[in-house]
């Protein structure tokens, strides 16, 4: 008989199931609390009246833990200073989307050597968001494979669902069931209509495969997720956050019946992918705000130790600690200007 299955099949490696990884790297109670009133806080500035600014800054990517323990560190100091007026979420991104090839994530490869030791990869990623949370930061995270969230979701207190994905079925479910608020960035072509349909999508019950917590191929049942939001991220055609493209925004929120509640992304094409030009973005914004705009409630910032980003692959020993080896981040000095920055600008909104 001609085989028909696994032909392209070199090797299946089994994984513990999530219950398993959750036994033994478990949340603990303070940490649980702290992602309840994460997600809620959230909630409330998304939502709500609430003027504070969301801010979700960090590595484009964590690929080295211990930079990525100094980059919150410092991340949690700055945020207990600006508190009063923006909310600061930290990224910790594990998965990245390749156009074509390259590194998948510090989940998928975490020894940034073609091993792809998934296991590994989701016990330090796990490891990391608690380390995050201990210090009293907010995590953010994308959700790219529909079975990551299986091992790491319970930790995290906003999540994003990238552009290349914000159309894919898998994920508008995916996002019905998870437990975090989610921001759904518009389309690699800066079209809104994907985002909005997105979130609509995710707000209702949905039934669709999927793994069980005992790691069995399940249909996973949903009630729908109504907290999602859009999040504009540019285009191929250029950037989409002026006062002209949040009017359009919010026209299309509210012809599909959503509240108009937007949050840019200052990187990719809003920031024409130079790292550098990532605080005009949000000089801008909060230009718009101090003119009135109550729709944007929050941005999306790429930061990390040093500025710029490095090649990858390339031998680890010769990586510079501290640089991005996916999207080019602005450094520290200038994330603290920036986050200064707003901090001040919002003065007014809270005198």
């Amino acid at each position: 008989m001609h085989k028909t299955s696994d032909i392209n099949v070199v090797e299946t490696r089994p994984l513990p199931s999530p219950a398993q990884l959750l036994a033994e790297l478990p949340k603990t109670e303070s940490q649980a609390d702290f992602i309840t009133r994460s997600r809620d806080e959230i909630n409330r500035l998304i939502f709500t009246s609430d003027r504070r600014f969301l801010l979700v800054i960090g590595p484009c990517s964590i690929h080295d833990v211990e930079a990525g323990r100094d980059y919150a560190r410092r991340l949690a100091k700055l945020s207990a200073e600006v508190s009063d007026r923006v909310m600061i979420v930290m990224r910790v991104y594990f998965e990245k989307p390749r156009t074509t090839v390259g590194w998948k994530g510090l989940v998928m490869d975490p020894h940034l050597d073609g091993s792809h030791d998934i296991a590994a990869g989701l016990r330090l990623g796990r490891a990391f968001l608690q380390e995050v949370l201990d210090l009293g930061l907010p995590t953010a995270t994308e959700f790219l494979d529909p079975i990551t969230p299986q091992y790491i979701a319970d930790l995290v207190c906003w999540g994003a669902i990238g552009a290349r994905t914000t159309e894919s079925q898998t994920h508008r479910q995916l996002a019905s069931g998870l437990s975090a608020p989610i921001g759904f960035k518009n389309g690699t072509d800066g079209g809104l209509q994907v985002a909005v349909n997105a979130i609509k999508a995710a707000s209702q019950p949905q039934t669709f495969l999927g793994v069980s917590i005992d790691g069995a191929a399940s249909a996973i049942v949903t009630k729908g997720n109504r907290n999602c939001h859009i999040v504009l991220r540019g285009g191929s055609g250029g950037p989409n956050y002026s006062a002209d493209h949040i009017a359009k925004t919010e026209a299309a929120l509210a012809k599909g019946g959503l509240p108009p509640s937007i949050m840019v992304d200052a990187s990719h094409d809003n920031s024409a992918k130079k790292p550098e030009l990532q605080p005009e973005v949000i000089r801008a914004l909060l230009a718009q705000i101090a003119a009135g705009n109550t729709s944007i409630m929050g941005a999306m910032v790429e930061s990390n130790l040093e500025a710029g980003n490095q090649a990858f692959p390339q031998p680890k020993e010769n990586l510079r600690y501290g640089v991005s080896i996916t999207d080019g981040c602005i450094g520290w000095d200038t994330t603290e200007t920036m986050v200064r920055e707003i901090h001040a600008a919002l003065a007014p909104h809270f005198a």
